[in-house]
């Protein structure tokens, strides 16, 4: 994390805001941050409204703390600073932040609390470090979760946002030793939880949708608008994992299995069957939003958000999020 081309003029502006006073210029200073305070928060709590409460809780801290603000680091270390401990304080608290097991064959453990990220609110000028995909995608969100809340802030500070081993034990209040050791035992679990992605975070990352990608979720949307069952398995690989929150429970499945799961279900029968999606990114991944409508209904619902992880053109990943009622994503609750 670079803060050299921002470090002195802000600092500088801040001070004297802070001396003077004034809310206002504060405000603004701070302001410009959010968006990847936010994504820094989500990382941390893997739930978007939880983040956008611990952003909010950031900027009243600082506030609140503003004499302490000396211009000895840069203004958005202080600010990540501050965050990191607002989200440590709320894990403190909340004890159903740890991910329990599923009771499944699969070794994986639920992330229960799991929301989607919604790419529109990532930043738009945005550090590569800040919002690379691969640290955005919802299987690098779980297996965070995975980590004890300390070890947790460790590793994004070091590893994801890149910051001197110094700068965190600083921040954290560990000495230097402390911070390498646990950054050390989170990368051997994250290697345990992310065994076929690539761990290599200070590489070039990806950010846009592949044309495989936009095809698989266009074919997805295409498949439930015409009740295509054989165009749904078709679409699907098998070794599918597939998980619908806020219910328990990772499968790993055949495509056949899964499609056969689904309409067993409901899906395609009786009240089912009229669909309508949007293509839409969140976490920059693929994610149909799905809309029902109910028989002799006039409009479509927002019902669902599937997430997917596209691998050679099939979904090897399905993420279904409960959307009915929900105004997640400003995606429109009718159709």
């Amino acid at each position: 994390m670079t803060d050299a081309r921002r470090l002195g003029a802000d600092e500088a502006t801040f001070i004297a805001a802070v001396r003077a006073e004034d809310s206002g210029r504060f405000a603004l200073l701070t302001e410009r941050h959010r968006r990847e305070l936010q994504v820094h928060c989500y990382r941390m709590l893997a739930n978007y409204e939880d983040a956008q409460d611990m952003t909010q809780e950031t900027f009243l801290r600082a506030w609140h703390k503003r004499e302490s603000f000396k211009g000895h680091a840069a203004l958005r270390t202080w600010l990540y600073r501050i965050a990191t401990n607002a989200c440590l304080d709320f894990l403190e608290k909340r004890n159903d932040r740890t991910p329990v097991p599923s009771g499944l064959p699969d070794p994986d453990s639920e992330v229960p609390y799991l929301q989607p990220y919604p790419d529109r609110m990532l930043p738009e000028d945005p550090q590569e470090s800040v919002v690379a995909r691969e640290t955005i995608e919802l299987a690098f969100i779980v297996a965070v979760q995975h980590l004890p809340p300390r070890q947790r802030a460790v590793f994004i500070l070091r590893d994801v946002l890149g910051w001197p081993a110094s700068t965190a034990a600083d921040a954290l209040e560990l000495t230097v030793a402390s911070v390498t050791s646990a950054v050390q035992r989170a990368r051997v679990t994250m290697r345990e939880q992310l065994p076929d992605r690539r761990l290599d975070w200070r590489s070039p990352a990806t950010h846009e949708l592949s044309n495989e990608e936009r095809a698989a979720v266009t074919s997805y949307i295409r498949a439930h608008e015409r009740n295509d069952l054989d165009g749904l398995t078709a679409l699907l690989r098998d070794g599918l994992r597939f998980a619908m929150l806020p219910d328990p429970g990772t499968v790993t499945t055949t495509a056949k299995a899964a499609v056969d799961g689904w309409v067993s279900g409901g899906l395609f029968q009786r009240g089912h069957d009229d669909w309508r999606g949007i293509p839409t990114t969140v976490n920059r991944m693929p994610a149909a939003a799905l809309y029902l409508r109910a028989p002799d209904a006039p409009e479509y619902r927002l019902f669902a958000i599937a997430v997917l992880h596209v691998v050679d053109g099939k979904i090897a990943e399905l993420t279904g999020f409960d959307a009915a009622d929900k105004p997640w994503l400003d995606l429109p609750p009718t159709r």
